[in-house]
């Protein structure tokens, strides 16, 4: 049914159709409208105003806001929602004093994840996948990217993608794939592996169209900068292109290589030299922070506030994932970008909303409020402002969520 609803105390990130990726000081703007109304039809944002030019029309529904603030969904552009269970066993480890290398080392981390899902069934991977989503879409996000990458085998990494594709069918945001097999090796061979990878693995999930992207964890102990350069060139010829892992842990130049293959987004970034901030300028790959891995595993976080004052784009996302992130809150996101990376809230949420549609490459259909784009948007409890998404930490500020114009 169409919809307007009225008396909006703050319709926050009202933007034209077509504005570029928010770059640098434009980050800092949130273009708002004060005591505003918004009209949906057939899912879509059909327009928009401010009260003294409202007009009633008896077609709408009309739900009164009483003053509170809209805003769009969050975006999130890096997750592993996709697993067979918590790691929490590891949390352990860590509050008493294993570091996220040691628990790898082991036997804990990527490849722990990856035993525990290649013994679980497709049905058992789909019910908590469907929960978790549920929950994040509950949380305030109205778009996501779902990686694979924990199989570590080809019948697991496509048991994964096949959960990534029933989850488009029956969820109503979007949703990206991810593939990413190369994100541990699962065995001494890392040769077999690479030929796992290249010659089985992505040749199947072409066939079955089960991907948008390729990811690779490129970072010591894991893929070399080598071996991901044969990755993401297997993926060009496969038409998936790259969103790869660099820079978590130590800078071995895996942004050069991910710039040169085009990639839409280098995500992690906790070590990020002067001189690989250069190469992200003159480039069209967009820097992905992920404070919440920061945050539970104790490492620096990614140099957010250096990265916008180099005029840079910049993203947030959750990385959410039962080993380093165990969190898809992304209202939590923007708290620890304001007090852990020293972002403003503005920043944060231009992170968490307008430029992360870009990570995705869905600029045309989420992350403002603009005409012709989803009616994805969330409406705020009483008393709340941009400020309180990032103030109110751990403090749910959400009455409800819609999407495509329904409450979900």
């Amino acid at each position: 049914m169409q919809k307007v609803f009225t008396n909006i105390g703050t319709l926050a990130q009202v933007r034209a159709f077509g504005t570029k990726i928010l770059r640098g000081a434009l980050m800092a703007d949130v273009p708002s409208l004060k005591n505003a109304w918004l009209k949906v039809k057939d899912g879509l944002i059909e327009d928009h105003g401010t009260m003294d030019e409202f007009q009633a029309d008896s077609t709408y529904e009309v739900i009164d806001l009483q003053g509170r603030m809209v805003t769009p969904t969050f975006i999130d552009s890096h997750t592993h929602l996709v697993f067979a269970a918590d790691r929490d066993e590891e949390f352990v480890m860590k509050i008493k004093g294993m570091d996220y290398q040691s628990i790898a080392a082991a036997g804990g981390g990527i490849v722990n994840s990856a035993r525990k899902l290649q013994e679980a069934s497709f049905e058992a991977l789909l019910d908590g996948a469907r929960q978790r989503l549920s929950e994040a879409i509950s949380s305030g996000t109205g778009a996501i990217e779902i990686k694979s990458g924990y199989g570590l085998t080809l019948e697991a990494e496509i048991k994964m993608l096949q959960v990534i594709a029933q989850l488009k069918q029956e969820f109503p945001i979007p949703i990206k794939s991810t593939f990413l097999g190369a994100h541990a090796f699962p065995h001494a061979d890392r040769e077999k592996y690479m030929k796992t990878i290249l010659q089985e693995m992505l040749p199947e999930i072409y066939s079955q169209k089960l991907a948008d992207y390729i990811d690779c964890f490129c970072e010591e102990g894991y893929f070399t900068v080598d071996q991901m350069c044969h990755i993401l060139e297997a993926g060009e010829k496969y038409e998936l292109k790259p969103k790869v892992h660099v820079n978590q842990f130590n800078a071995i130049g895996g942004i050069e290589k991910a710039i040169e293959f085009g990639a839409v987004s280098v995500d992690h970034l906790e070590v990020l030299p002067e001189s690989e901030m250069v190469l992200l300028k003159d480039s069209d790959t967009i820097p992905v922070a992920l404070p919440g891995c920061s945050f539970f595993i104790n490492i620096p976080f990614a140099p957010a506030k250096k990265i916008i004052e180099n005029g840079l784009p910049l993203v947030l996302a959750s990385d959410f994932n039962p080993g380093s992130a165990p969190s898809f809150n992304m209202g939590l996101i923007n708290s620890l970008a304001t007090m852990k990376m020293k972002l403003l809230p503005e920043e944060a949420f231009n992170a968490t909303t307008y430029n992360a549609a870009f990570a995705l490459e869905l600029q045309e259909e989420v992350g403002t409020i603009t005409k012709g784009k989803r009616a994805n948007f969330i409406v705020s409890k009483p008393n709340r402002t941009l400020n309180s998404i990032a103030y109110n930490f751990g403090v749910n500020w959400i009455d409800s969520v819609y999407i495509n114009g329904e409450r979900f």
